[in-house]
């Protein structure tokens, strides 16, 4: 009744090596999103393709193929919205450390 879900993404800051690092810690700290690489769902979710989906590839194909190795999907689903950007908060931080 609020309106739609939507899936979007954004790139993590850094390096390559420390990006693909970077998005692992993001998806480790994450207690609501739930760790999975379908969308649409009426539960939040959220991927890091460089160390899940397409782990297989170097960095330069990653790039090629519009995938950034800190590059995190998120497709937002009827969680309340202060729960999603506290656990998106934790993951940033989480990501920020080295």
């Amino acid at each position: 009744p609020r309106g739609a879900g939507s899936v979007f993404s954004f790139t993590l800051k850094g390096g390559t090596v420390d990006a693909r690092a970077a998005g692992r810690r993001f998806i480790e700290a994450l207690r609501v999103f739930s760790h999975l690489a379908n969308v649409g769902d009426a539960k939040s979710l959220v991927i890091h393709p460089a160390s899940t989906t397409h782990f297989r590839m170097a960095d330069a194909a990653l790039v090629a193929a519009g995938i950034h190795p800190g590059t995190i999907r998120l497709s937002i689903g009827l969680e309340d919205a202060g729960d999603l950007l506290e656990d998106l908060n934790r993951g940033l931080a989480a990501a920020q450390k080295t």
